[in-house]
């Protein structure tokens, strides 16, 4: 499947759009002032420690002092060898043995600064590639958890021969990471390169800077198309910032050479984006409702627990009978569902109710359809078969925010639930908190300020009821429009 990759930078915020076949499959959005400190490496000093909390306090650079717990500190074995992970959780040395004030320290931020707290750090480093992640402190060579476990004595073998002999000369542990699971010898080889190379950057940098300096930070968006998206199916990766494009390209041709070959800088003078209307399919897909060619659609929901996806045959009526719709349906509903779980990168656990099918062939080849294009998903996703009740149920690992929550808010009108109560709910709602204002207190006048439909309905079908309790309490009510309030909110002022 060839695929180009379109970049839109500007000091705020980075846009990329995967497009295969004209079609977008995937948007990467990062902000600027969004983007985290968790992976960075510093060369910090420590402030202070505080052995009744068994922590410290490390100078980073930063405005407020970073938090460093004695359970994240890394402690070497008698001989300066590094201790295997099975002893992490042995009672540690107190911390007061371990660091003193005024000692620099190389640490790694493992939680953003959250309110009034600093950044949580570790002295346990890692550098994370796209296929590997680098332990230079530790031997060890492990492989993900996440992997099966039937599969793994294979891998960390095979793991251990590439870092012994293919990439030599630079020492450290590796941990297989979840989507290398697949990768070549060539890819390991050519990440391990690139995570000691890394590293051996960190350590002559460390050496020239003072205390508090920023050694690294971990890629930003655009280093990391460079790192994790890019393939030997991409065609090209067009960049409309010619100066993001020089600093893309001399990080490319230093670490990945292959990948950076494929850069481009993009001249034209429509907005890159508009090439493909990415624009608008942003836009679609902040949406429920999927239309499918054949005049069928999607509803999409995503919950916090879950995502649920509902296919109707809407106006398609072409099939011969009834059963060929809804089949022909259901087979051009899996390759729009897989193509808007990358689209929306929806993760967790996802429910899809198909259309029935009677017969159990019609299932199954609907089922291979959706296998087939989740194929093509980078992220590791996983399909069950149908249960008794018709749904097919699958999930999707969770990389990152979904495009819903990045770009978009709950409603302040209806706080998310999807709809707002209706005009005469709101309307008797007020005609009761009127009456329980007036056994409260003694005003001289009751004066409703609300939206403007929610006052029609007061001063047109409701007058009557209004009229009665404004006799019952013995005190005008006056009525206020305002168009800035939402159906559901109003206020009761006392005069």
């Amino acid at each position: 499947m060839q695929q180009d990759i379109l970049i839109n930078w500007s000091p705020q915020e980075t846009r990329v759009a995967v497009v295969e076949h004209g079609a977008v499959q995937e948007l990467h959005i990062e902000r600027t002032l969004e983007r985290g400190l968790v992976g960075n490496i510093y060369l910090g000093k420590v402030s202070r420690v505080l052995p009744g909390m068994q922590s410290a306090f490390v100078d980073i650079g930063l405005e407020r002092a970073a938090f460093l717990h004695v359970a994240d500190v890394w402690q070497r074995q008698e001989g300066g060898e590094a201790p295997p992970f099975a002893r992490r959780n042995d009672p540690p040395v107190p911390i007061e043995k371990q660091v003193f004030e005024g000692q620099p320290l190389m640490v790694q931020v493992i939680k953003d600064p959250i309110g009034s707290k600093g950044a949580r750090l570790s002295t346990q480093i890692s550098v994370a590639g796209r296929l590997l992640v680098y332990l230079p402190q530790d031997d060890h060579v492990g492989v993900s958890q996440k992997i099966p476990l039937a599969e793994r004595d294979a891998l960390r073998a095979r793991l251990q021969a590439l870092v012994g002999d293919k990439a030599s000369g630079g020492g450290g542990g590796f941990i297989l990471r979840t989507n290398g699971e697949d990768a070549s010898d060539a890819e390991l080889a050519e990440d391990i390169a690139y995570l000691r190379k890394t590293w051996a950057r960190i350590r002559e940098t460390a050496l020239r800077q003072s205390a508090g300096s920023l050694l690294h930070q971990d890629l930003d968006l655009l280093q990391r198309v460079l790192r994790d998206l890019t393939s030997e199916h991409t065609q090209s990766m067009r960049i409309d910032s010619l100066e993001q494009f020089q600093r893309l390209r001399a990080f490319g041709q230093e670490f990945m050479p292959q990948a950076a070959a494929k850069l481009q800088h993009y001249r034209g003078e429509r907005p890159i984006f508009d090439l493909y209307a990415i624009d608008e399919e942003i836009t679609r897909a902040l949406g429920r409702r999927v239309d499918l060619k054949s005049g069928g659609y999607l509803i999409i929901d995503q919950t916090e627990a879950l995502t649920t996806i509902d296919v109707n045959t809407g106006g398609y009526v072409g099939a011969r009978n009834f059963d060929d719709t809804i089949f022909k349906t259901n087979l051009e509903a899996a390759g729009a569902i897989a193509r808007q779980l990358r689209l929306r990168n929806l993760g967790g656990i996802i429910i899809v109710d198909f259309i029935d099918m009677v017969r159990e062939d019609h299932q199954q080849a609907v089922l291979a359809e959706l296998r087939k294009h989740l194929a093509r998903d980078r992220v590791k996703t996983m399909a069950g078969g149908f249960s008794q009740l018709g749904l097919l149920e699958m999930t999707r690992k969770r990389t990152r925010e979904s495009l819903a929550h990045m770009l978009c808010e709950p409603c302040p009108c209806c706080q998310g639930r999807g709809a707002v109560r209706t005009a005469r709910s709101v309307a008797y709602d007020i005609l009761r908190e009127i009456l329980r204002e007036a056994r409260q207190f003694n005003p001289r006048e009751f004066r409703v300020v609300a939206a403007p439909q929610v006052v029609e309905l007061l001063l047109d079908e409701e007058s009557t009821h209004l009229a009665g309790l404004s006799d019952f309490i013995r005190k005008p009510i006056s009525l206020q429009a305002d168009t800035a309030l939402g159906q559901e909110q109003y206020d009761i002022v006392l005069l």
